[in-house]
């Protein structure tokens, strides 16, 4: 059974060398991001997520808001491992997967297959699962030959589509999405679309960061929001 469960986390980010008074100021002023805190010898605090406490259960559909800066894609990234808290613990079941920046593992010096292999790495599978997907993913892409080149040589539509298939080839217990993830041409985005869709009904626990409130009433049985790094609201 998949299952996150999430307390009193806080993450804050050190900011060295600012001015505390003026970057203070300019945060503040936008109203948007965590809360701000001035240190000692020009050292900025950022407090992106305050005192959180979440449970989140097998079949859950997530639908997590806030203005930007209000702190979702930290938590998503928390949730996956790149940043760590600052305080607090999380205790999660279940296999992860992240849709947050497929572009992440990409050497452009290798050929679109060898970054099947070193992008698939780099979300956990196995050579052997890997190559079980190869054709699956390479079909998917519908790049042909080029799979063959150097990612140099890729246009950026083509690029988004190869590691957009690569990192919805994974199945997984939790799956975090970002929806500002871009896959390619209008009509590639139709087509990445369904294998979203896809993911979802067979995906345990999904978490969706989004501003769609389309979006949110589609997939999502439940909604959280932030603001300033702080849990607004949760149903």
């Amino acid at each position: 059974m998949a299952y996150i469960s999430i307390e009193n986390l806080t993450v804050e980010f050190a900011v060295f060398g600012a001015n505390s008074r003026s970057l203070k100021n300019s945060i503040v002023s936008q109203a948007t991001g965590g809360r701000v805190m001035a240190g000692a010898r020009d050292i900025v605090t950022v407090r992106a997520i305050d005192s959180l406490n979440l449970e989140i259960k097998d079949g859950d559909r997530v639908g997590l808001i806030g203005h930007n800066g209000s702190g979702k894609t930290t938590l998503l990234r928390v949730l996956a491992g790149i940043y760590k808290p600052t305080r607090g613990a999380i205790t999660m079941e279940g296999r992860i997967g992240a849709l947050l920046d497929p572009n992440a593992g990409i050497d452009l010096e290798s050929t679109g297959i060898e970054n099947i292999y070193l992008r698939g790495y780099m979300l956990g599978m196995s050579r052997r699962e890997i190559a079980a997907k190869l054709d699956d993913i390479a079909e998917f892409t519908e790049l042909g030959e080029f799979l063959a080149l150097p990612m140099r040589t890729y246009s950026a539509g083509m690029f988004a589509r190869l590691a957009f298939a690569i990192s919805t080839a994974v199945h997984n217990d939790i799956l975090l999405i970002d929806e500002g993830i871009g896959a390619g041409d209008a009509a590639f985005q139709k087509k990445a679309q369904r294998r979203i869709e896809g993911l979802f009904d067979r995906t345990p626990i999904v978490i969706l960061a989004s501003h769609s409130e389309g979006l949110i009433s589609e997939f999502c049985n439940r909604r959280i929001e932030m603001e300033h790094g702080v849990l607004k609201s949760a149903a």
